[in-house]
């Protein structure tokens, strides 16, 4: 149990010191398109979101 604790805090710190969290709201609609879209690509939505805003600023740095 000390280890989960112990873990628990890491990633609590972690999340802190390198993570920075944006609040992005859509329409419920727009949503159920997202989590759809991201299901059929086999990803989370997070990371659904996470590679389109990479692939979009790769398209505008060429």
């Amino acid at each position: 149990m000390a280890d989960n604790e112990s873990k628990k805090k890491y990633d609590i710190q972690y999340a802190k010191n390198k993570l920075k969290r944006i609040p992005l709201d859509v329409q419920k609609e727009k949503y159920d398109e997202i989590k759809a879209a991201a299901v059929i690509a086999g990803e989370s939505v997070n990371r659904y979101i996470k590679n389109a805003i990479s692939q979009r600023m790769e398209r505008e740095q060429s």
